[in-house]
This record gives structure tokens, C-alpha cells and sequence, in this order.
């Protein structure tokens, strides 16, 4: 799934194609990209008449649009999902699955998904910690590239739990925007096996490990996101390229950039862990 980079970066293209805009109409070609909306296609596209998209929001890995009625389309790009601006009069996508036009006749958005994992969804904006977010993801934390984002706060939720470090650091209700990819990359950068004990983690440990991830995030960010394929884009289409500044995920025989060791691939949640065997050493047994 896009991870905070790729999310901010399709977020941060919304805001300035799709903000401010009075919807016109709403067509849902594909009933499975509104399956989370459980009232069906007729009332998702009759409430979204007529309203204005007043800004696009992001909490973590979590994107929505704020509507003027005080609703949100809360959008999950699952495996593929795309948000595209397009012309009108441009050719439709092969997996298009929703397509918004505007009062004002200028580009369209649409929401493209090869594999259909995704959707979009209206959801009720509730009030959390000062912040309006969409009730659904109301139990969603903060992350480490938000304003309000508390390390001391977090690095002590990394510390509570008994799990192994990268299981809590994945926890989008201890932190969140982290993923695998940004997960591995923040490990590495700490000097952190995955596999370490919570409990064994110090203060200053957990501090570095989310300034890792903090800045990571941001370098990414820089780049557009990680693009392995055609399907991570942002809403002109574009692929980022922060692939090519990898130091861990995916790197498996690749030297460490530090020591020159072969960087090593563990399966790890039915996914895979890429770490240095020499700078990453995991933890003693007790």
C-alpha cells in the first residue's frame, strides 16, 4: 500500500487541482469502488451534487476530501488506486471506477484501480484533539511529519506494547504513515533490527528510530514517494523516484551502503524484512 510519502504527494496534487471546486456530477462505473459506502451508488453520487470540495486532508496513510456539507470522501488507494486529474475530453482509463466533474467544466478527478482493493467512501467529520477527521480513521495517531505529532508521547506507545519493534512501529494507532518500506528504511537508518523487543528498546532508541522515519518520510516526499510500478502515481500521472535512494527495503545482496555487508531479506508478517546482518544485529536472547 502507499505509505505516507506516496499519500501526501497525491494529497498535496488534490489540493491544488480539486480544492475549492463545486462537484456537478459523480459517476461510479465499478459498484466495487464504493463498497465501503454501504448506502450504494445512487446515494453516493446524489450527495455528492452540488457540494465544494474545500480542501484534501491526510492523516498517516489515510487521504480524504473535506466537502462543504461537512462530510468527507474518505479515499483508500488499496494495492493500485489512483486519484488522476484529467481533461474531460481525455480518453478513459482502462480500470477507470469513478469519475467526478466539476460546475466549473475544467478537469475531472478520477479514481482509477486496476486490482480494486481500493474505493472512496463519504464518512461523518468528528472532532479529534482539535483536528476534524473522518470517523472511520478517528482512532488513527498522529505521525511523525504532523505539526502536533508528540515524540515523547509515541516513543513511550513504541516502549508499552511487547511485540517486536517493527510490528509497534507499524501500529497505525501508535504511529502512523509508516509502512514496510519506510519501516525498514527507518530501521536501518537507527541501526535497529526489526526483530527487537519492544521492552529492550530505549528512550533514546525509540527517539531515533522516529526521527529516522521522520526524515526518511521527508526525503521521499522530495522525490514524489517510492514507485516500484506504473500503479504508485501522483494526479498528473507521474511515477517518484525515491526507489533509487533505498538503503534496506528491497536492496536483498545489495552491500550496505555503511559497512558493505549484503543486505539480508527475512519474511516478516507474510511479507519480507530487508535489514544489515552486521549493522542491525538483533537483539540477545535473555
Amino acid at each position: 500500500m502507499p505509505e505516507l510519502p506516496e499519500v501526501e504527494t497525491v494529497r498535496a496534487g488534490l489540493e491544488a487541482h480539486v480544492a475549492g471546486r463545486t462537484v456537478r456530477a459523480v459517476e461510479v462505473l465499478h459498484d466495487r469502488a464504493i463498497r465501503r459506502h454501504a448506502q450504494g451508488a445512487a446515494d453516493f453520487t446524489g450527495r455528492l451534487a452540488g457540494v465544494t470540495i474545500e480542501a484534501a486532508r491526510r492523516r498517516g496513510k489515510y487521504l480524504w476530501l473535506e466537502l462543504s456539507d461537512g462530510e468527507a470522501v474518505l479515499a483508500h488507494l488499496g494495492m493500485s488506486g489512483q486519484m488522476l486529474v484529467q481533461a474531460e475530453d481525455a480518453p478513459d482509463e482502462k480500470h477507470l471506477r469513478v469519475r467526478v466533474r466539476f460546475a466549473d467544466g475544467g478537469p475531472e478527478l478520477r479514481f482509477v484501480d486496476q486490482r480494486t482493493f481500493g474505493g472512496l467512501a463519504l464518512d461523518e467529520l468528528v472532532e479529534v484533539d482539535g483536528d476534524s477527521l473522518p470517523g472511520t480513521i478517528a482512532h488513527i495517531a498522529r505521525d511523525p511529519m504532523d505539526p502536533k505529532f508528540d515524540p515523547e508521547a509515541a516513543v513511550r506507545a513504541l516502549r508499552s506494547r511487547r511485540t517486536e519493534v517493527k510490528r509497534a512501529l507499524l501500529d497505525q494507532t501508535l504511529v502512523s504513515g509508516v509502512g514496510n518500506i519506510y519501516a525498514d528504511e527507518a530501521l536501518w537508518r537507527a541501526k535497529l533490527h526489526w526483530s527487537r523487543p519492544t521492552e529492550k528498546l530505549t528512550a533514546a532508541q525509540g527517539r531515533t528510530l522516529l526521527s529516522a522515519a521522520s526524515d526518511v518520510m521527508a526525503a521521499a516526499l522530495l522525490a514524489g514517494g517510492t514507485s516500484f510500478d506504473a500503479l504508485y502515481v501522483n494526479v498528473n500521472g507521474q511515477s517518484g523516484y525515491f526507489e533509487r535512494s533505498l538503503d534496506a527495503y528491497g536492496q536483498e545482496g545489495m552491500p550496505c551502503r555503511r559497512c558493505g555487508s549484503p543486505i539480508r531479506r527475512e519474511p516478516f508478517m507474510n511479507r519480507s524484512s530487508f535489514s544489515c546482518p552486521r549493522c542491525q544485529r538483533r537483539a540477545r536472547a535473555a
